[in-house]
């Protein structure tokens, strides 16, 4: 199994299983289960991500090109994006590649450090992080 790390957004339900709360889905997902994102897994009662510090994609770009192009015109955004989403937004732009799980060759790799995602350079020159 990759590595784990605990997951937020989610609540303990009887038998062992939990409710996922981090999409519209809203999965119950029972012991040794994943939810529809395939990389959030219950593990004894208690939820975990599989990808907490895994990127696919980041970047820097101009915020008209995000769905929040309102909020700062002229400005810039870091986008980052990890596998495992389980939405078919028609405005994504990360589409297809989101849509792999761990253990595929799109897995992501690890961020350093994982708690920074936009690292140093690219986040302080962003008016927004997506």
């Amino acid at each position: 199994m990759p590595s784990v790390h605990d997951a937020r957004f989610w609540e303990p339900l009887d038998g062992g299983k939990v409710l996922c709360t981090l999409c519209p889905h809203d999965c119950k997902i029972g012991p040794g289960g994943r939810g529809a994102c395939a990389v959030r897994y219950n593990e004894g009662g208690k939820l975990y991500t599989l990808v907490y510090d895994k990127v696919i994609s980041r970047g820097l770009d101009p915020i008209e090109k995000k769905p929040l192009f309102h909020f700062f015109p002229g400005s810039t955004a870091y986008s980052i994006a990890t596998v495992g989403c389980n939405l078919r937004c028609a405005f994504c732009q990360e589409g297809r590649r989101g849509r792999h799980g761990p253990g595929s060759r799109r897995e992501g790799r690890r961020m350093s450090p994982p708690d920074r995602p936009g690292g140093a350079s690219l986040a302080r020159s962003a008016r927004a992080i997506r």
